[in-house]
Formats: structure tokens, sequence, C-alpha cells
């Protein structure tokens, strides 16, 4: 029964959900695929890095963190960043979840460039590597005999990037439509139902982990922008940047406007969608009015909601309710059994 040796580049909130994810899971990965695993290396970003050829105890690495304490003491030698951990690390996979750069993707993009050409596989949740380097990441695993997957940069763990290439051969996707920020969708339901401003509403986002403390990336529709990139760069082959999005973001929408639509009988979403016109692709993110009839109008909360239509199936929905870190890490997870089952 092969044994892989994993790493963690990036051990926040969905890092340490993916490790207590494979510790409930362990027993199940060897017995339904044949999966065992030994951790070798775990980089934080302000709590220390670690490698050891010996193996890393998980448990014991997650309760020094939420004591608050260091990793470094579990560590065979210092390591000084992250691009020294790729570059040293031994480890069969890599679980690449550093914080997302919208302008190029890096450093992810170094690390996973690294990873690669030591012949690792690589599963992320960064959407900054995906826009900024797909095509030669992918191009690099093909190579090397090694994968690069990405299942939860878009909706968590919900199976986007894996539908179209397990499931969907042949079929050319000529639009989506839906909506992929959760905070925004968060902030207009809480001004909708609870009447609050949407300082109010962001800064309960904040309260619950939802919104950053900088939440601008939210509000000003970069992580949709950047979401709508990804989808269109690697599902219908058309390289795109977050700067290329048609972007507005939601910092205008009032409470006044949310109450005036609901007297219309609509609610307002930030709306992201792609579609090829006349061999052109189209690609927007703004707020918008649904009524009732829109597939979107029922999404509250932190749900997610997109809308595919491809030139063989009628319109095709996959639907998220409440996602977490949890389910982030969970798609994480399909990745590490996909790469190493293929």
């Amino acid at each position: 029964m092969p044994n892989y040796r994993i790493a963690f580049l990036g051990f926040g909130n969905v890092g340490r959900a993916l490790a207590r994810l494979l510790l409930r899971k362990r027993a199940e990965l060897r017995a339904d695929h044949n999966i065992t695993f030994t951790v070798t290396g775990i980089a934080t970003g302000s709590h220390g890095i670690a490698i050891s050829e010996r193996g890393i105890d998980l448990e014991r690495a997650l309760a020094l963190l939420a004591e608050g304490k260091d990793l470094t003491a579990l560590s065979d030698f210092p390591v000084a960043d992250g691009l020294e951990f790729a570059r040293r690390v031994p480890a069969d996979v890599l679980f690449e979840n550093t914080p997302v750069n919208y302008e190029n993707g890096e450093p992810a993009v170094s690390h996973i460039r690294t990873a690669l050409e030591r012949g690792i596989h690589v599963a992320t949740a960064n959407k900054g590597p995906v826009v900024h380097a797909y095509r030669e990441l992918t191009a690099l695993a093909e190579r090397v005999g090694r994968k690069f997957y990405f299942e939860s940069a878009v909706m968590d763990g919900a199976p986007i990037f894996s539908l179209f290439r397990e499931t969907l051969p042949a079929a050319r996707l000529l639009a989506f439509r839906g909506i992929l920020n959760s905070t925004t969708n968060l902030i207009l339901t809480r001004m909708e139902t609870e009447n609050e401003t949407l300082d109010e509403a962001i800064t309960y986002a904040q309260s619950v982990g939802i919104a950053e403390t900088d939440p601008s990336g939210d509000i000003d529709g970069w992580d949709a922008a950047i979401k709508v990139a990804a989808l269109a760069t690697v599902l219908m082959g058309i390289p795109l940047k977050p700067q290329d999005v048609e972007r507005r973001g939601i910092r205008g929408i009032t409470l006044e406007d949310v109450q005036q639509a609901k007297a219309e009988g609509k609610r307002w979403k930030l709306v992201c969608s792609a579609r090829l016109v006349d061999g052109r692709l189209e690609a927007k993110v703004a707020p918008e009015k649904v009524s009732v009839a829109s597939p979107l109008y029922g999404v509250m909360g932190t749900s997610s909601l997109i809308t595919f239509e491809t030139d063989v199936l009628g319109a095709l929905s996959i639907r998220e309710d409440n996602p977490g870190p949890e389910t982030t890490a969970y798609g994480l997870l399909a990745d590490f059994v996909n790469s190493v089952r293929n």
C-alpha cells in the first residue's frame, strides 16, 4: 500500500480544516482508496515552518497552533520562507494555500512551479496561479507526469473543474452566470432581512469570520472577477485576467436601494457572468436586481450558484449552500485522491 508524503504550504483556516479532515478520513482513505499518508512539512504565515523527513504529528501541530505556539521546534532544520520550503520539503503532494494575489498570482505561482519541477503533485485553493499561470503550470505538470489541480479555487469544494474535466467530454462551454462571492451575498442578505446598512452588514460579516479586516477585495468585486477569470481560462480556454473583467462591486448599494428592490419583489445580487458573443468573450461582475423568476433569487446568505450553458446540454446548475473552510478542504482532499489515483 503506497504511503504518500504530504506537505502544507499555508496553514490558515482552510489548511487546518484540511488537516482535521485528513485525520478524520484516514481509515476511509486506507480502506477505500488504498492511500496512507505521512505529513513531512507545514509552513505557516506567522507560526513558523517545520520540515521533518521522519514525519510530523499532525494532531500535535494542530494543538500547538491552537495554543498560539510556534511549529519551528518540530523541524529538522531551519527554513527561511515558503519558496525554500517548496524547494526542500520531501513530499509527494503539496497543498499550496497561501493568500491570493489578484495582480500576478505570486508567490503561489513560484511555489507551485518549484514543487512540480521537483516531481510533486500540487493541489491548491488559490485562484491566483489558476488565472495567471494556468497554461504554464498545467503544461509543466504534464511534462513531469504530475497533477496540478485546483477544485477549491471556485465555489469551495463543489465539483466545478472536475465536472468538465471528468464527466463532460466534448462539451463546449458557451456561457455561465451565477453568484460566486459568499461575502457580498451575505452582506446583501443582511441588508434585506435585517435592515442593516452596508457598513453594518460588513461589520457583521467580519464578526462571523466571513469578511476580511479589509473587505475591499469582496466589496469592490475583485474576488468575483478573479473567479470569472479562472472559469473562463480553464473551462472556456480563453486566458483572462481579473483586470480584463468588466467589474463593479456593491460599494454603491444603499439600504434604500435594497428596500426599494424588495418593494418591487426583487433582490440585489452581485452577478458573475461570461458569454461568447460572435467569437468574443464578454465577462462581467456587477450588482443586478433579480426577480423571483431567476434561479439567483433564492440564493441567500453565504450560498453560491452557477449555471452553465454548453453546446450539448440545456442549462446545468450547481448550488452550494453555506460553505466554509471544511467544504474548501474537501475540494483539496478530492484533488489529492484524484492526483495519486490517476
